[in-house]
């Protein structure tokens, strides 16, 4: 029986007129404003349990981390509830350089703590970012990073999956080392990411090949494919048709515009990014949460460290 208040608009002319006025004239949100709240609807779904993500490229340099990083932070800055990214690469991950370091624990250094039973415990060996954003880093020697194990893998996860809501783990570039087959076995959805060109194209395509050989179906069915622009400028690719291209195999595409502030490989500050980059990893998250799980749906089990 009460008519329901218009909110006040956020930003823009129609906030200034609704100042000005004291109130008296509410223009209301513009159609944009309206899509954008649509967005962040869809991103504040609930998750039951946890959510595992797995972002993967088999050709290096296209943005993985850098996609990784965008994402989590946009879940962690827009939801209220944990998020962490996870570096699983084998060849020196730089997901770590990406936020500001708090801690010099690695993923073997929380897996040979006997004592995490809180919140506390874990985020003693995490990094965490403006953005809320925590990082559990990979081993910088290569010869122990390499040797990172299914098992080990396995370990981590079920650790993270007591305090996180949703885990991020930014894969390497190979599809064959030990570590993988836990990540692709626990992965409620993968992120494959791509350059708006012909060669990151095939490589994505190789990668998508893979994985219905090896039983990942599932996982190619609900994959996303992220086209990361790592150049300025418009490219000479029909992003459009490419975007088609993998729509035939997988579930979105989304697009993400090349960015200064991204480019620099420092940390990653979402304050800094520009707004349509901004807007992008939104709508990516809001995507990726559009397969949360429903009450009751069962993720797969990780395999506990005996």
């Amino acid at each position: 029986m009460l008519r329901k208040a218009r909110r006040a608009p956020a930003r823009g002319w129609r906030r200034a007129v609704h100042t000005l006025s004291a109130g008296a004239i509410n223009p209301g949100d513009s159609s944009s404003e309206l899509r954008y709240q649509q967005l962040l609807e869809r991103l504040r779904r609930p998750v039951r349990g946890d959510y595992r993500i797995a972002v993967l490229s088999l050709k290096g340099g296209v943005g993985k981390t850098t996609t990784t990083v965008g994402l989590g932070s946009t879940f962690a800055s827009l939801r209220g509830d944990r998020v962490i990214a996870v570096d699983a690469n084998p060849d020196l991950g730089t997901l770590a350089q990406r936020i500001p370091q708090q801690t010099a624990s690695t993923v073997r250094d929380l897996l040979a703590d006997g004592n995490v039973y809180r919140y506390s415990d874990v985020r003693a060996h995490t990094s965490q970012a403006p953005s809320r954003l925590e990082v559990l880093a990979s081993e910088r020697d290569p010869a122990m990073a390499e040797a990172f194990s299914e098992e080990e893998y396995r370990g981590v996860i079920g650790i993270l999956q007591r305090f996180y809501n949703i885990i991020i783990t930014d894969c390497g570039t190979g599809l064959s080392h030990s570590a993988m087959n836990g990540v692709l076995d626990l992965a409620n959805a993968i992120i494959l990411v791509s350059s708006p060109a012909l060669d990151g194209a095939r490589s994505a395509s190789a990668t998508l090949d893979w994985l219905e050989a090896h039983g990942y179906s599932h996982l190619v069915s609900r994959a996303v494919v992220v086209l990361s622009s790592s150049r300025s400028g418009a490219s000479t690719i029909d992003v459009d048709q490419l975007a088609q291209h993998f729509l035939t195999r997988c579930r979105a595409v989304q697009t993400i515009p090349f960015d200064d502030h991204l480019s620099e490989g420092a940390d990653v500050d979402l304050e800094l990014v520009g707004k349509g980059t901004r807007h992008a990893f939104v709508e990516l998250a809001a995507i990726m949460a559009d397969d949360f799980a429903p009450t009751g749906h069962r993720h797969p089990e990780p395999l506990l460290p005996q």
